[in-house]
């Protein structure tokens, strides 16, 4: 078996020894991270000592922990090995007990995918989720052509043909153990269906009890109105990060206008916000950064300007790089959840510890603007990619 490898480098910074301590106990000891991180900045920096009132936040029609967990696993080369999408690596037990633990420590709002794997990640969370499925709202996806015995992904591509989602949300309830899902969102908008199509067989599937809610990830703005006129969305799920603001500009005003939650994918930026990412990283496939514009070696290093902005604001914080960049985002409005992906336990609870860390107004704007000034190079996603991100569905005829 290879050997087993964190998901992000969250490099100790020799300023936050106790911090790294009290962390790393919370991992060992099942602790709620935020009593521990708040024991730590008490002593430190009362700045950052939490607000009961930040425990929990709405997302849509939820109220959760203000940090998620995101499972995006696959196979690994080596048989048992499970692998995320930069490399890092656990077996199947770890991941088990990975979401139990955060469930155990406060986590309430678990994402997958039947994309993920595919099939696997879907798979293991209904197994881990046993006993305690009750204490999480449970967000899944579907819209690629996968064939729901195989797992063969078909030439299709995207199909939210609405007989092909019917038979996706029943093969779902099946890997997930559930009768429910709680949160189910297209994946991506198919360029083939009305999205009216879409949202009208979630709305037959909600009347059937086998969903709860939904929503859409990476839509185009105009499909967003559509579909919540069809039927009211409770979540959008887009990449948003200090290294990708783009839903600034767009996606969060329509969110806000129309009472729709928020949830980040990708909060850390590709672990770049993480701490563990520098000037000479390189990366071989099939880590997803060696085909991203951003982690290319001809612009990294003008990047680094924001990581090392992350951890000038961190040391101030008392806090790690990530749990600063979580912060931000919780910080941007209250209606935003990020759900950070890890392969690793004590990266898990370092990631919760960011409800415990709030800002000023004064600082948030100090922050803002100083994210804001810096221009990061490289597109944010390859072109393959990024051309099913902000598509618009057809119209309805």
């Amino acid at each position: 078996m290879s050997p087993i490898k964190p998901s992000h480098s969250n490099d100790a910074q020799p300023q936050q020894p106790q911090r790294r301590q009290l962390l790393a106990a919370a991992a060992t000891l099942g602790v709620a991270p935020w009593l521990l991180s708040a024991c730590a900045s008490a002593a430190t920096s009362p700045a950052v000592a939490p607000k009961a009132a930040g425990m929990r936040r709405k997302i849509g029609p939820f109220e959760v922990f203000p940090v998620g967990l995101g499972c995006q696993w696959r196979p690994g080369a080596a048989p048992g090995v499970i692998v995320d999408s930069y490399s890092s690596s656990f077996d199947r037990a770890a991941a088990i007990r990975l979401i139990r633990q955060a469930v155990d420590q406060g986590v309430t709002f678990i994402d997958t995918a039947e994309a993920y794997g595919p099939f696997l990640s879907e798979d293991i969370v209904g197994e881990a989720l046993q006993g305690i499925r009750n204490k999480v709202v449970l967000e899944t996806k579907f819209g690629f052509d996968i064939d729901q015995v195989t797992g063969q992904r078909l030439p299709g591509g995207r199909n939210s043909r609405p007989e092909h989602i019917r038979r996706v949300v029943d093969a779902q309830l099946k890997r997930l153990r559930t009768d429910r899902i709680d949160v189910l969102l297209q994946h991506r908008v198919d360029p083939n269906v009305p999205i009216e199509d879409v949202a009208g067989t979630i709305k037959e599937l909600i009347r059937a009890g086998k969903v709860r809610h939904y929503g859409l990830s990476e839509p185009g703005l105009q499909t967003v109105r559509r579909a919540h006129a069809e039927h009211p969305m409770a979540v959008i799920q887009n990449e948003y990060s200090m290294l990708w603001r783009g839903p600034e500009s767009g996606v969060l005003p329509l969110c806000e206008e129309l009472g729709i939650g928020f949830v980040c994918w990708s909060p850390l930026g590709m672990g770049f916000l993480a701490g563990g990412v520098n000037a000479a990283s390189r990366f071989v496939a099939p880590d997803f950064r060696a085909i991203s514009p951003r982690f290319a070696p001809d612009v990294l290093p003008a990047n680094m300007a924001l990581a090392d902005l992350v951890r000038t604001w961190a040391q101030r914080k008392n806090a790690t790089p990530a749990q600063l960049s979580l912060a931000w985002l919780l910080a941007q409005k209250p209606w935003i959840l990020p759900i950070p992906g890890t392969t690793n336990a004590a990266h898990m609870t370092e990631n919760l510890g960011a409800a415990s860390i709030s800002f000023t107004a004064d600082e948030l704007r100090q922050l803002n603007a100083a994210v804001a000034a810096i221009r990061i190079q490289g597109d944010r996603l390859p072109p393959a990619v990024a051309v099913m991100s902000g598509a618009e569905a057809p119209p309805k005829r």
